[in-house]
């Protein structure tokens, strides 16, 4: 399986607005958590998940959503392409990580706030997490 984004919409009228990804299925959601990174440290990477699936939606302000595809989880080759997806508050979506991927999430505005809906129950999560020095990939920016 292949990181996807799942794609939503918004609308509004004189009551107000709604946000929503109406084709995201929650059949395999374990649990889920709010990341807001500090402005000091705008970067959480890298952390890599053997079995476990992310996905991400983003409540305020905006983020990039940095991947690779792990090759070798003892020994990442350091050349792997990055990938990077853009989400924003209003861009109702979500990004879609499977197993087998690192990740590191880059908020681009202060109080940015990203949901993260896991598959892995949090009892499992010790044999699954694998983290990578933050500079293991280097990011652009």
């Amino acid at each position: 399986m292949n990181p996807k984004v799942i794609q939503g919409g918004s609308f509004s009228d004189h009551r107000g607005s709604i946000s929503y990804v109406n084709d995201f299925v929650f059949k395999d959601i374990e649990r889920f958590y709010i990341i807001s990174n500090s402005d000091e440290n705008p970067i959480r990477a890298w952390q890599g998940h053997k079995l476990d699936e992310k996905n991400f939606y983003c409540l305020t302000g905006s983020f990039k959503i940095h991947f690779v595809k792990i090759d070798n989880w003892e020994s990442p080759s350091k050349n792997l392409p990055i990938e990077t997806i853009l989400v924003s508050e209003s861009d109702s979506k979500i990004v879609h990580i499977p197993a087998g991927y690192a990740n590191a999430i880059e908020s681009l505005e202060s109080n940015s706030k990203l949901i993260s809906f896991s598959t892995l129950p949090l009892t499992k999560v010790s044999e699954d997490d694998v983290r990578y020095e933050s500079n293991y990939w280097k990011l652009n920016g």
